[in-house]
């Protein structure tokens, strides 16, 4: 059995038999898992260089064509925490195939959409769909692989699948929106979810079931509440902050996320436990990455707009004009480990927030006359080294210190302070955007909201670094390993009940 597992960590040659441990194929549960998460990830980013096209043909508002994006970011961060206590409870192999199942019908839907509500509905419920299936993804690759070498190198081979699917999906995205159509994208998930689903029925083992109860009042008032206080941010733009629609999502977000945090205080079993907050060093990073996440996103969805809308280009020059960030994106990330060994983290996250602040700040300069290899490259590859280098040293501090009973949900915490602050980010950049551009029009317009825009994620950006300063400690990579491995080491003595 050993030198099955053995066969995975080799750095050459693929191994000659598939790799087993406990009478289950890991090579096979490794690639469901990372193929699963694959489709996840490339979803994501897919939709994005397709703005420009779902836009012209459903009749999308400026505004509304955020919700493309944050329907499916909101019911994702709002319940993914409650899809990894359902996998607790319920079992994870269970899990992992209903939110293929929900992912799947959802993508049809989109794909067959035909007006702007019918589409966001659908990217809502595939959301929802990818909260129940991403948890479940990483819980079985921590519950099917032993700790040790082999468990470190499929986590490796999982961060990693993300990094580059996430980069692929821009230009994917773009290259099917330009030949195609932006619909092939998630036609393309129904047989592959389909047969993710039948794989792992035949492969993948079903976890233990514990007892436990369901914090839904938490899960319901958390995503409502954002979801509410993000539509009435999205909705300034077009009615201004006057307008009643607005004023009341605004009060009722604000009331609604009240109503989640009272509950969290007093539940038995909440999804997200308030003594996590308890570190300054947590904290900082959750409010981090939501200040960080939030600039970056909006650079997605604003730059493509600006290069179709401005520039010219098609929507698959679009994507691969993103493709030499997103490989300094990667290579910045693969580096990081490397780097935090010798300098810290505290250095590393700084360092990284540093250069995508000065590229956001120079993207703010863009205008209607403007080049690519003048005025966006080297932005863009300033962004990417930031977005590389600051994501880890953010996660490692967002799950520090944390005992076994809390790892999971401090895990959940960090991805949902990812999705929620993408949306929250996004929905204040589309609010100053439309400031002071009311004499123009057409592509003037455009650039004018573009440049508004990258203005405001330089602010949140400067915003997320100075948290960091605070909050960051100076960590190598063999002291957070060191945690880590005492976490889990604990975890994996701890009994399982069955329910």
């Amino acid at each position: 059995m050993a030198s099955n597992i053995d066969s995975l960590d080799r750095t050459q040659g693929a191994p000659s038999r598939p790799a087993r441990h406990g009478g289950v194929n890991l090579t096979a549960i490794l690639a469901i898992i990372m193929v699963s998460y694959v489709m996840i990830v490339l979803d994501i980013s897919i939709v994005i260089t397709g703005l420009p096209k779902i836009h012209t043909e459903l009749g999308f508002t400026d505004a509304g064509l955020s919700w493309v994006s944050n329907a499916y970011t909101l019911t994702f961060g709002g319940f993914l925490l409650l899809g990894a206590r359902a996998g607790d409870i319920l079992g994870r192999r269970r899990m992992f195939v209903t939110g293929l199942v929900i992912f799947v019908i959802s993508s049809l839907m989109i794909g067959i959409a035909q007006s702007p509500a019918w589409l966001i509905a659908a990217r809502a419920v595939q959301g929802f769909g990818s909260a129940i299936l991403a948890p479940s993804t990483l819980a079985l690759l921590q519950t099917n692989f032993p700790a040790g070498p082999a468990r470190t190198r499929a986590v490796s081979y999982y961060a990693a699948a993300a990094g580059v699917s996430a980069s692929v999906g821009l230009v994917i995205g773009g290259v099917l929106a330009d030949w195609w159509s932006w619909r092939v994208g998630f036609f393309m998930n129904v047989p592959v979810g389909l047969g993710l689903i039948l794989a792992g029925m035949r492969f993948i083992p079903e976890t233990a079931r514990r007892s436990g109860a369901f914090d839904l009042v938490g899960a319901v008032t958390s995503t409502l509440g954002m979801s509410a206080l993000v539509f009435g941010i999205v909705s300034s733009a077009g009615a201004g902050w006057a307008d009643p629609q607005t004023s009341l999502a605004v009060v009722a977000g604000v009331v609604l996320l009240a109503i989640f945090v009272l509950t969290e205080w007093r539940a038995r079993q909440p999804i997200m436990p308030l003594r996590l907050f308890s570190s300054r060093e947590r904290t900082g990073a959750y409010t981090s990455r939501m200040l960080f996440i939030g600039a970056n996103v909006g650079f997605f969805f604003f730059a493509t707009q600006f290069m179709q809308g401005v520039l010219g280009y098609s929507p698959a020059w679009a994507g691969l004009a993103f493709l030499p960030a997103m490989v300094v994106n990667f290579v910045a990330a693969l580096a990081a480990p490397g780097l935090i060994a010798r300098f810290g983290s505290r250095v590393v996250v700084l360092g990284s927030m540093l250069a995508g602040l000065i590229g956001m700040a120079l993207l703010a300069r863009v205008e209607v006359g403007t080049s690519y290899l003048a005025s966006l490259a080297l932005p863009m590859l300033l962004i990417g080294l930031g977005q590389g280098g600051t994501l880890g040293p953010l996660t490692t501090s967002g799950i520090a210190d944390v005992s076994s009973e809390d790892a999971g949900a401090a895990s959940g915490l960090v991805n949902a302070a990812h999705q929620i602050g993408g949306s929250l980010g996004l929905g204040l950049q589309i609010a100053v955007s439309v400031i002071g551009g009311g004499a123009l029009s057409g592509a003037a317009l455009l650039a004018h909201r573009v440049e508004n825009a990258m203005g405001f994620a330089a602010v949140m950006i400067a915003a997320a670094l100075v948290v960091a300063l605070i909050t960051v400690p100076r960590r190598t990579v063999a002291e957070a390993s060191a945690t880590v491995a005492r976490r889990q080491s604990a975890a994996d003595q701890r009994p399982h009940h069955k329910s």
